[in-house]
């Protein structure tokens, strides 16, 4: 079975609020940890192969049993909603605000 996950941990610009981005290290950075916003670029983890580019935004924080927190993106272009665990760095004071949203 191939996997459907592309390892690609980089540096980036956050495009929500500016801030230079550093690598996460131990597995893939996919979000700011300052203002918990995205980029929608992928299809499948890694695969860059979204022509969107839309702006994710974080819409709400679910818990998994295996994941820990994984944190729930809308794109503010398309609509499409997105999951992606929390990395250790992120805001948590955000976190916790998401934590109470509905979405």
């Amino acid at each position: 079975m191939l996997s459907r996950f592309t390892k690609i941990d980089e540096e980036f610009i956050c495009e929500n609020c500016g801030k230079q981005v550093t690598k996460l290290g131990y597995t893939c950075r996919n979000h700011c940890p300052s203002c918990l916003h995205s980029k929608h670029v992928d299809k499948n983890p890694g695969d860059r192969a979204e022509q969107c580019h839309g702006i994710l935004e974080p819409v709400g924080l679910e818990l998994d049993n295996k994941k820990g927190y994984v944190i729930v993106f809308q794109c503010k272009k398309c609509g499409a909603i997105r999951k992606n665990k929390a990395a250790k760095d992120d805001n948590m004071d955000l976190m916790i605000a998401l934590s109470a949203k509905q979405y």
